[in-house]
């Protein structure tokens, strides 16, 4: 089993920054890739960005291509999101999510989710 907890959201004026991270434990040697994804009230849940654990190779949403950008730190077994310019439309409940096989955009391919951390940007 995968344990993914999610810390960083918070509220922010539009134009500002937040850094989400993602901790792993359990089998952290089953991870092969995290991605992020969000939630707004009444949306479906949209793919944000993703990052392979071994050799860093990134994918991004293109609503968040030169705002946000992924990172790990392997020996603490984290992953974060480092987001910039955030705009209200950013606004949305933030999830990581294991996937046991690549950087793929649709939820259904991760498994172990956590929690979610809210973010919230004023106008």
């Amino acid at each position: 089993q995968v344990q993914l907890v999610e810390s960083g959201g918070g509220l922010v004026q539009a134009g500002g920054s937040l850094r989400l991270s993602c901790a792993a434990s359990g089998r952290i040697g089953s991870i092969v890739a995290v991605g992020w994804f969000r939630q707004a009230p009444g949306k479906e849940r949209e793919f944000v960005s993703a990052i392979t654990l071994g050799a860093g190779v990134t994918n991004y949403a293109d609503s968040v291509k030169g705002r946000f950008t992924i990172s790990r730190d392997n020996a603490k077994s984290t992953v974060y999101l480092q987001m910039n310019s955030l705009k209200p439309e950013d606004t949305a409940v933030y999830y990581c999510a294991r996937n046991r096989w690549g950087l793929g955009k649709n939820p259904s391919g991760y498994d172990y989710w956590g929690r979610g951390t809210q973010v919230t940007v004023s106008s």
